[in-house]
């Protein structure tokens, strides 16, 4: 499948694995539609895009736990190109507490960014991709097949976003609506320096060694391909995939070590 000249909409794109999808899908020849919080950031992401690559971006201001924008971010790339051939529900936020220590709010924002993000999006965009027979993409993870310990509120916002897509996909086995899950495991970008405390703060500094990760632009690379391959689900690095595997075959023994992994992070939750 070639992208040139098609409209892909991406969410959460003025950093990480959403600016390294930007750049790569704008590589492949695709005209952009680019949203984020961070206006000013995404204008001059979209204009670096536009010159390099000779292809059209936009920037569209979008906080997609808000409804409203997530429609007008969709309305906003119809209007501009006409036709919407794939979304990138990529927007996201992490958290690093303890469940015991945790205010619910942090479990609601999660799920208002990570779920109900993808939920909107998708919904406003589906006439369009129908009729394109289009791909749907949600940028999951590792923690959306396995619970992770400081984590429960973006565990749980991923699965119920793997949940939501793969019956999505089922309903759309006869439509040519291409549904994929995109789990790219631990990935360097600034998602950890976000993530929410325990009272909803962004902790500010990453737990975690970013250098032994894998970049998001290599991330990017493979998310593309696999868009252009039509692939059902995404799994990326060698612990990523024995950690879903695993899991499936001796969940018990994973829970040690996905324990004893977790030890190890810098201020470390669990002992």
């Amino acid at each position: 499948m070639s992208l040139k000249n098609k409209t892909v909409i991406i969410t959460g794109a003025s950093s990480g694995i959403g600016k390294s999808c930007a750049e790569e899908f704008a590589r492949q020849g695709a005209n952009l539609v680019l949203g984020a919080r961070q206006y000013v950031t995404l204008c001059e992401i979209a204009q670096e895009i536009e010159k390099k690559y000779a292809v059209n971006a936009i920037a569209v201001q979008c906080d997609v736990s808000r409804e409203e924008d997530c429609k007008q971010l969709i309305q906003q790339g119809l209007i501009t190109f006409g036709s919407i051939d794939i979304l990138i529900n990529n927007a996201g936020i992490s958290m690093r507490a303890l469940f015991k220590d945790l205010d619910l709010v942090v479990i609601r924002n999660l799920m208002d960014v990570n779920f109900w993000g993808t939920v909107y999006c998708t919904k406003y965009a589906m006439p369009e991709l129908l009729k394109a027979r289009g791909s749907v993409v949600g940028i999951s993870s590792i923690a959306g097949y396995r619970g992770l310990p400081g984590r429960t509120g973006y565990s749980a916002s991923k699965f119920a976003m793997n949940g939501f897509l793969e019956a999505l996909r089922v309903e759309n086995l006869k439509t040519g609506l291409h549904v994929m899950i995109a789990a790219p495991g631990f990935t360097a970008s600034n998602i950890r320096n976000t993530a929410l405390a325990k009272d909803g703060r962004q902790q500010g500094e990453t737990s975690m060694d970013e250098e032994k990760m894998m970049s998001s632009d290599e991330v990017a690379r493979h998310i593309v391909q696999a868009v252009i391959n039509k692939k059902r689900t995404l799994i990326l690095t060698r612990q990523g995939k024995l950690a879903v595997l695993l899991n499936k075959l001796i969940p018990a023994w994973v829970d040690k070590k996905v324990y004893e992994l977790f030890t190890r992070e810098k201020d470390a939750l669990i002992k």
